[in-house]
């Protein structure tokens, strides 16, 4: 069943939606994207996606970097795809958009930006059980490019580590980049050690993640430890709980890494306050 979605200025019916094969989205991954939640029709955190994504814009030299517009963008998939009752997530793209001739430099002049967004409602079962009983991850080296704080669409080494993630049986990847654990293939990650909250700071090396500046606010004001320093892969052993935050997944448990139990093997103490928090956040919308 199609469903509409937003090209260009106009809303579409998805299957309608034609994208040019010379675009340089398509022909070079010169495109960036997000990834929205929508709680009951009510946005997460929206305007905090948006500067990304102009962030993102600015850093690629898109001609146009104020995309503000897209929250009116979301608010009109979730009513026109009748989602104001469910979970959903929106995902916007926008690439520099279709070139006359297939070349590296950017288009000269500047062409108009080709801008996407699709809605999908959100299987809550399967998240929720996840974030319930615990997820298991594995570690893998680090192939990525030296700009991962750009969320741009460029994302092979991430499929190939999640691909790795399925075939060994688990749910994510965590990079692992000389020895320091960064982040999973699409998520971030922290530990507990010490009863500290830990986490990699941010760089070039991870995406700052949405979900995980909800986590580190929770933490701040509700007096709950948390360092944002370099992890190093042995102190994985050492740790008492471990989690994985994303947009769909908010915290999920990690019970275990590479075949070795986290702690007690099920999700810890810590890990379940800051899932309390967090849906305090989440219910905090409709009010």
């Amino acid at each position: 069943m199609s469903s509409t979605a937003y090209f260009n200025g106009e809303y579409l019916d998805k299957d309608d939606i034609r994208i040019s094969p010379d675009d340089r989205g398509f022909l070079f991954s010169d495109s960036l994207y997000e990834a929205v939640r929508s709680y009951q029709g009510h946005l997460f955190r929206i305007k905090e996606h948006l500067e990304r994504l102009s962030h993102g814009a600015r850093q690629l030299k898109f001609s146009e970097t104020d995309f503000l517009f897209l929250e009116s963008v979301q608010k009109g998939l979730i009513k026109k795809n009748d989602l104001e009752n469910e979970d959903a997530v929106t995902y916007f793209q926008v690439s520099r958009g279709c070139a006359p001739r297939r070349t590296h430099a950017f288009p000269d002049p500047d062409v108009d930006l080709t801008v996407y967004a699709k809605i999908s409602a959100l299987n809550t079962d399967a998240l929720e059980q996840d974030m319930e009983t615990g997820i298991n991850v594995i570690t893998v080296p680090d192939e990525r490019w030296a700009n991962c704080n750009i969320k741009t669409t460029g994302l092979l080494p991430n499929v190939l580590a999640k691909q790795a993630a399925k075939k060994a049986g688990v749910e994510e990847a965590l990079f692992v980049r000389d020895g320091y654990v960064l982040e999973g293939s699409s998520s971030n990650f922290f530990m507990v050690l010490n009863n500290a909250v830990v986490t990699a700071p941010l760089s070039n090396h991870i995406l700052g993640g949405i979900t995980r500046k909800v986590v580190l606010e929770i933490c701040r004001e509700n007096n709950i430890p948390f360092q944002e320093r370099a992890i190093r892969k042995k102190e994985l052993y050492l740790a008492t709980e471990m989690f994985a935050t994303s947009t769909s997944k908010q915290a999920t448990p990690v019970i275990a890494f590479d075949g070795e139990k986290v702690g007690s093997g099920s999700p810890g103490p810590v890990t379940r306050q800051i899932q309390v928090f967090f849906e305090r956040e989440v219910e905090g919308l409709a009010t």
